[in-house]
C-alpha cells in the first residue's frame, strides 16, 4: 500500500497537508495468537461443521486412516441444487453489471419499449377483466339472492296453506277440549306463531339487503321445521284410536301433502343457503384471482418501466456500486455453499485409528461427536482460547507453531478439535482447542511451550485499504475519496480486518481510487 501526501488550498490561502493512499488488491489474513503446551496424543472427537443427515460412512471401528482420508459424508443434494441456483444468480448479476457498464443498443431500447407497451396493455386488460368479474359476481350473487327470496315466499305460502288447512281440520274434527283436541290446538298455535315470525322475516327480506335475506333463510328453516313437526304431531293424533275412523282419508291425505310441501320448502331453503355459500366462495376466488392478475400486471409494468429507465440513462456510481455489491453478494453465496459442500465430507486431521463411530447412515448429525480417533502421533498441542476468539475458528484452520527449543523454525499444523464445553478460569470463559502437527519434530517432550498463530480467515486478491481510512457511521463505515482536487464522503461495505491493519472492502470503492488517511 503506497502512501503519499498532497496539499490542499484552504480559504485563507494556507496549504493543508493530506495523506492519501490508493485502493489496492491484496490478501487479508485474520489471526489469533496464543500460547499452548505439548500434550501426549489423546482421543480426538470429530464433528461436522454443519448439521445434516449421514449419507455415507467410509470407515469402521479399528480401521487405520491417514491424514485427509474421508470418514463420513452428509447428504449434499439440496446444497448442490442451491449451489447451482447461486451460480445462476451470480451469472445473472455479473451479466447485469456488464450490461450496465456497456450500455444499451437501439434494438435493446426498442425491445424494452415494446415490453413496456405490452405491459401497459396487459395491465389495462387485467383491470378491465377485474371490473367485468366484479360485475359478473355481483349479478350472480344478486340472482342467487333473488332466487332465495322466491324460495322464502314459496316456503311461506306452503306454511300459510298448511295453517289454513289445520284451522279447518281443527274445527271439523277436534272442537272438543279432550286430550287430542288440546294437542291439536297447541300444534295449531305453534304453526300460527311460526307463520307470524315468517311474516316478520319476509318483511325484512323485502329490503333485498343480503344480511336480511341470510337471516330470513335461517329463520325460515327454523320456523318451517316447527310447522313440519306440528303437522307430524297432528297426523299422529289423527291415527289415534279415538279419531282413526273419524278423520276422513281425504283429509289425512291432504295433511300428508302439506307435510310433503313443507319438507320440500325446507329442502329448498337448505339448497338456497348452499347455493349462496358456493356462489360467494366462487365469486371470492374469481375476484381474488382477477386482483392477483392486476397486481402481477402492475409488478410487470413497474419492472418494464424500471428496465427501460435503467438502460436509457447513464449508469450512476450508485448503480455501479449496487450491481458490484450484488455480484459480490452472489459470489459470497456461491463460496459459502461450496464451503458447506466441501465440509460435508468429514476427513481425518491426522494419521490415526478409528476408535468410535457414533452415527449410522440416515441419522442426523447435529454438530455432535460422530467419530472418535486415536492419533498415531504421540503429541499434539492443547491451548485455551478466549470465547470471543474461539467463534472465529473452525476445525482445519492452519496454524504456525513456534517451539522455544527450536527458535529458528516454524512448524505447520491445523486445528483438530474444539471442545464444545466451556471452562471458567478466574471468571473468564475459555474453550480448549487441540492442534495437530503436520510433521512432529524430533526430541519434543510433553509440557513444552508452543507459541501459536492461528489463521482464522484468509481472503486473497480482494480490495484492501488501511484501517485508518475508515470512519464509523450510523450505517456502517465511510471513507473520504480524493478526486479532482475534492474530497467526497462515500459509504463502503467492509469484510474482515487483517493483522496488518488492512481491511477488506466488499463494495463502495474501485481499485486505484485515492482515499484520505486520518
Amino acid at each position: 500500500m503506497v502512501v503519499f501526501v498532497v496539499f490542499l488550498s484552504s480559504s485563507n490561502n494556507n496549504k493543508e497537508e493530506v495523506n492519501l493512499a490508493k485502493v489496492a488488491r491484496g490478501n487479508v489474513t485474520q489471526e489469533v495468537s496464543e500460547t499452548g503446551q505439548l500434550k501426549k496424543g489423546e482421543k480426538i472427537d470429530l464433528s461436522f461443521s454443519n448439521s445434516g443427515r449421514i449419507e455415507k460412512i467410509y470407515v469402521s471401528v479399528g480401521q487405520d486412516v491417514k491424514k485427509g482420508d474421508a470418514l463420513m459424508k452428509l447428504e449434499t443434494r439440496e446444497l448442490e441444487i442451491q449451489l447451482l441456483e447461486a451460480k445462476a444468480s451470480l451469472a445473472i448479476s455479473q451479466a447485469k453489471l456488464d450490461k450496465l457498464v456497456a450500455g444499451a443498443s437501439i434494438q435493446e431500447i426498442q425491445k424494452k419499449q415494446t415490453v413496456l407497451s405490452n405491459a401497459e396493455i396487459s395491465l389495462k386488460n387485467a383491470e378491465q377483466n377485474l371490473v367485468n368479474i366484479e360485475n359478473q359476481t355481483n349479478e350472480s350473487l344478486k340472482a342467487a339472492y333473488d332466487d332465495s327470496l322466491n324460495v322464502i315466499d314459496s316456503g311461506y305460502l306452503y306454511a300459510y296453506n298448511a295453517k289454513n288447512f289445520i284451522d279447518l281440520l281443527q274445527r271439523s274434527y277436534f272442537p272438543k277440549n279432550d286430550q287430542e283436541g288440546l294437542k291439536v290446538k297447541e300444534n295449531k298455535n305453534e304453526i300460527n306463531n311460526a307463520l307470524l315470525e315468517m311474516e316478520v322475516l319476509i318483511t325484512a327480506a323485502e329490503s333485498k339487503e343480503s344480511e336480511d335475506i341470510d337471516l330470513a333463510l335461517i329463520g325460515m328453516q327454523t320456523n318451517l321445521s316447527v310447522v313440519y313437526d306440528s303437522l307430524g304431531d297432528i297426523r299422529d293424533i289423527c291415527e289415534e284410536l279415538t279419531y282413526r275412523n273419524v278423520v276422513s282419508t281425504a283429509d289425512k291425505t291432504s295433511l300428508d301433502t302439506h307435510k310433503l310441501n313443507i319438507n320440500t320448502a325446507l329442502t329448498n331453503i337448505v339448497n338456497s343457503q348452499q347455493t349462496l355459500a358456493s356462489t360467494k366462495l366462487s365469486n371470492e376466488v374469481s375476484i381474488n384471482t382477477a386482483q392477483t392478475s392486476v397486481s402481477t400486471a402492475q409488478g410487470v409494468l413497474k419492472i418494464a418501466q424500471d428496465d427501460l429507465s435503467l438502460i436509457t440513462s447513464d449508469p450512476r456510481k450508485e448503480d455501479l456500486a449496487l450491481y458490484e455489491a450484488q455480484v459480490s453478494q452472489a459470489q459470497s453465496s456461491v463460496s459459502l455453499l461450496q464451503d458447506k459442500i466441501n465440509k460435508a465430507i468429514l476427513r481425518s486431521y491426522a494419521d490415526a485409528q478409528v476408535a468410535e463411530i457414533n452415527k449410522e447412515i440416515g441419522e442426523m448429525a447435529q454438530q455432535d461427536v460422530v467419530v472418535s480417533l486415536l492419533p498415531s502421533d504421540l503429541f499434539d498441542i492443547e491451548v485455551d482460547i478466549y470465547e470471543e476468539d474461539v467463534v472465529k475458528m473452525n476445525i482445519g484452520n492452519p496454524v504456525d507453531i513456534s517451539l522455544i527449543v527450536f527458535p529458528d523454525e516454524i512448524f505447520k499444523g491445523i486445528i483438530i478439535s474444539i471442545d464444545p464445553a466451556e471452562e471458567i478460569v478466574n471468571g473468564v470463559v475459555y474453550y480448549k482447542v487441540r492442534i495437530g502437527f503436520d510433521e512432529i519434530p524430533e526430541n519434543v517432550k510433553p509440557g513444552m511451550t508452543a507459541d501459536l498463530i492461528i489463521k482464522t480467515s484468509i481472503k486473497e486478491d480482494v480490495l484492501i485499504v488501511p484501517e485508518d481510512a475508515l470512519e464509523k457511521s450510523s450505517q456502517g463505515f465511510t471513507v473520504n475519496v480524493f478526486k479532482n482536487g475534492n474530497i467526497q464522503e462515500r459509504e463502503v461495505e467492509t469484510g474482515i480486518t487483517g493483522v496488518d491493519g488492512m481491511v477488506e472492502i466488499i463494495s463502495g470503492l474501485e481499485e486505484n481510487e485515492e482515499i484520505v488517511l486520518e
